[in-house]
């Protein structure tokens, strides 16, 4: 699979632009500023219906626009895909050769993409909201139960707070009675995403740790700990006792919402312990895994969107790479660089073809 052309209207700090890109190796280059990150944000945005670096979708328009287009043509085979988003606050739109997405959800893991960029550190200096959340968008992509089983919980957990909020508003006796079809849902679904959470941390470990073994040259053994109060076998007593907290916090206080993953080198935290070189071989060997677990769930290469891999990297780990590159483990890459002669270097050293795609000014004035 790759993206042959991609266009993008107000998006970011671009007016209009249509770029073209081959199916292997492309560099986009310019100086820094000039919009290349929001590129590939664009290619992110047309696989995963969402921005990888904004919050709000009004933060993707153009400054003083209040709409945005963007429009990808994939290939998988032998015919074009062409995937067009529109958004005009608030609403934002989907849709696949003409045919309008009637959720969102129904677009994951169709046209897949991994991103590699500088704030992935988040992974590691955040809270466990934020890997959760990575988590599960890897695993939405090519378990559709387990999203309908996530936001099923989501929107029932939200719906229980909403309750325990209003019972405290209007200073009223809190009525377990009211809450419990939320509590059925709640419960029923943790299972169903707690048993695959963990199925999947399983799988993905050994591409993982391949991934890491070759980026340290087996220095150290890397590991991820799946964390979940359902693990327990009480979980659903443990659920129901924290009614009294619930009430006073006016929050659901258990279940798979609060799930973490803790990342180790040799039975350590990473995150206190790991070099700054060990947390970046760590959260590499992370994306790497991604992608090729996704490529054999979903029988499609993945696009590779490596964000300033270059200037953030030493050259080991650039070598390491590079290496994967050469022995063609990825499809389609792109790739940004502040420095064109560096990329044409790297290409060339490793005797590999690539594209370049120059981006000289800031195109939003």
């Amino acid at each position: 699979m790759y993206l042959e052309r991609l266009y993008l209207r107000d998006f970011k700090n671009y007016k209009e632009l249509s770029v073209d890109f081959t199916e292997g190796v492309n560099c986009i280059v310019g100086p820094n500023g000039v919009g290349k990150t929001n590129l590939l944000d664009a290619v992110y945005f047309l696989s995963m219906t969402r921005s990888a670096f904004s919050f709000t979708e009004q933060q993707n328009a153009r400054h003083g626009e209040k709409i945005f287009a963007l429009s990808g043509k994939f290939y998988k085979k032998d015919d074009p895909d062409m995937v067009v988003c529109q958004y005009q606050k608030p609403k934002k739109k989907f849709s696949l050769n003409g045919k309008e997405y009637q959720k969102f959800s129904e677009h994951f893991g169709k046209y897949p993409c991994v991103l590699i960029a500088p704030n992935d550190t988040d992974l590691l200096r955040e809270g466990s909201e934020v890997r959760r959340k990575h988590f599960d968008s890897v695993i939405s992509q090519f378990d559709k139960e387990y999203l309908k089983a996530l936001i099923d919980y989501q929107r029932a957990v939200l719906q229980r707070n909403e309750l325990l909020k209003m019972f405290a508003e209007k200073r009223q006796i809190p009525n377990k009675d009211w809450v419990a079809p939320y509590d059925h849902i709640i419960l029923q679904n943790a299972k169903i995403i707690h048993h695959k959470r963990k199925k999947f941390v399983e799988k993905f470990h050994g591409f993982f740790q391949e991934s890491y073994s070759f980026l340290s040259e087996e220095r150290e053994e890397a590991s991820i700990i799946y964390k979940s109060d359902l693990s327990k076998e009480n979980f659903g007593q443990i659920y129901a006792e924290a009614w009294e907290k619930d009430v006073h916090l006016q929050r659901t206080t258990k279940g798979i919402h609060k799930d973490d993953f803790d990342f180790q080198l040799a039975g350590y935290p990473l995150k206190k312990y790991g070099s700054q070189g060990q947390q970046k071989s760590f959260i590499i060997a992370m994306k790497l895994a991604q992608h090729y677990l996704l490529k054999e769930a979903l029988e499609v290469v993945p696009i590779l969107l490596l964000d300033d891999i270059f200037d953030k990297l030493d050259d080991n780990r650039i070598k390491k790479l590079l290496e994967l590159i050469k022995e063609k483990k990825f499809g389609q890459i792109i790739l940004t660089d502040a420095r064109p002669e560096r990329s044409k270097s790297l290409m060339e050293e490793i005797n590999t073809e690539s594209h370049f795609i120059e981006i000289d000014h800031f195109v939003g004035k």
